[in-house]
Parts: C-alpha cells; structure tokens; sequence
C-alpha cells in the first residue's frame, strides 16, 4: 500500500496548464475531458487547515484524464521530467495495461510530458512508448532519451486562444500518422 503526502505534489503545476487548457477546450467546444481523481484513504489531518497530511492510496490509479475528442474516447497521463532522459519508472504496468484495453476500445492513450528544462512539451503517444517499453521489459535501457522522440511531436506553451498546453495540435498528427 502506497502512501501521500505533500510531498508528492510534485507535477501540480503541469496539471494547472492541462486543467486550464482543458476548460478552454470545453468552451470552444473542442473537447471534454475530465481529471480523474485518485482515491485516498485520509491517515492524519491538520486540524488547523482542515488539509490531509497523511493518505493511504486506496487503489492503483490509471490515467490523469479520460474524456472526448470532437467523438474520439481519449485518455492521457501528464508527467514532467527535470532532465533530456526520462525513466520509465514514472509510468507504471497497470497504466500501459489500461492505455492497451483503451486503445483495443478505438479510443487514444498519450502521455503530455514536460521537459522543465527545455520549457517544451512533448506528446508522446502509446505506439511511441511500447518500443522503450518493450526494450526495458527485455532488460534494455529504462530510460529513454530526448534525441530518440519524434521531433514532430515537441510542442511549447501557447497562447493562441488562451491554450496553454495546445495538445489537441499533435493528436491531429497522431490520428492523421495512424490513418495513413
């Protein structure tokens, strides 16, 4: 069993940017899509804030966001990464698994990933992340690095509109890559 705590909220800015990106996408009727919230069992509160302290997890979550795109299921998990490498470590079976049925369902799995030091987002779809996945599962590399994505696919915060994670751009790319 996992525990939280305020440490762990590492990422809330990221989910800021997609929370709000997202709500801009509802008003322009783009998309709708939900923040899926992971259940906790509260351990210790303060009792002066009112705020949980200490959490139990009470089951393993899926994916951050799960809704519709313009009549397309998508689901996608937002992770930031401080380096050019990212460990697979920060995705978890249980979310590739998940991402799998989705997909067998027609719906889209993606990670949005952060690189904090370059400021630039990078959509990284299921198909792209199987092959790093599968490498490390054989006893490969765990990581993998900035220069072996698809540079098509590297996205920074925009303005147009008030999108500020304008993800819907490199889905576009995805679905026009997976049609061809």
């Amino acid at each position: 069993m996992s525990t939280w705590n305020s440490r762990g909220l590492r990422g809330s800015t990221l989910e800021e940017l997609v929370n709000r990106t997202n709500e801009r996408y509802l008003e322009l009727g783009l998309a709708l899509i939900q923040k899926i919230p992971t259940p906790i069992t509260p351990i210790e509160i303060d009792k002066q804030s009112r705020h949980i302290t200490l959490a139990y997890f009470d089951q393993k979550s899926t994916v951050d966001y799960i809704g519709a795109v313009q009549g397309i299921p998508v689901c996608f998990d937002a992770k930031e990464c401080a380096s050019d490498t990212f460990a697979l470590q920060n995705i978890h079976p249980h979310q590739v698994a998940f991402m799998e049925n989705f997909e067998k369902q027609d719906g889209i799995a993606f990670f949005l990933i952060f690189f904090t030091a370059r400021n630039r987002f990078y959509y990284l779809s299921l198909g792209q992340l199987l092959p790093f996945w599968h490498r490390a599962e054989e006893g490969g590399r765990k990581s993998f690095r900035i220069e072996e994505l698809d540079a098509r696919f590297f996205f920074e915060e925009g303005t147009e509109r008030s999108i500020l994670v304008p993800y819907l751009d490199m889905l576009k790319i995805d679905l026009e890559d997976r049609d061809a």
